[in-house]
């Protein structure tokens, strides 16, 4: 088996299909879903519960003219934490290991900042 240096940077695959796809699909499966029961199970509680915290804890030092901002980061750190926590399964693979993952999610992020702030 002969491999080169960079081998190690080249996303995995499994019968054809790359990884990347599915572990960045599977974290969606743990967010919580709209429902429009009063009465909800303890998983969407403790779901809807943990995003109202994250929530609140990125806020907290921001003013009103940051709060704008709350949806898109919230969602962005609960997607990163979310994936990371998928890493942490012995054989699976995590995307933010990948630079381009890192850059796709960073880029537009620090565009828009600065962009806002050219206004």
């Amino acid at each position: 088996m002969n491999l080169s240096f960079f081998d190690q940077f080249s996303s995995p695959s499994f019968l054809g299909i790359p990884l990347i796809l599915i572990s960045m699909t599977f974290p969606a499966l743990l967010l919580p879903s709209l429902d429009n029961r009063w009465i909800t199970n303890r998983l969407s509680t403790l779901q809807l519960w943990f995003i109202n915290l994250v929530t609140k804890q990125l806020m907290m030092p921001l003013d009103k003219k940051g709060h704008k901002w709350a949806l898109i980061l919230t969602s962005l750190m609960i997607f990163l934490l979310l994936i990371n926590l998928l890493g942490l399964l012995p054989y699976t693979f995590t995307p933010t290991t990948q630079l381009f993952m890192n850059l796709a999610l960073a880029f537009p992020l620090w565009l828009a900042t600065l962009l806002t702030g050219l206004r």
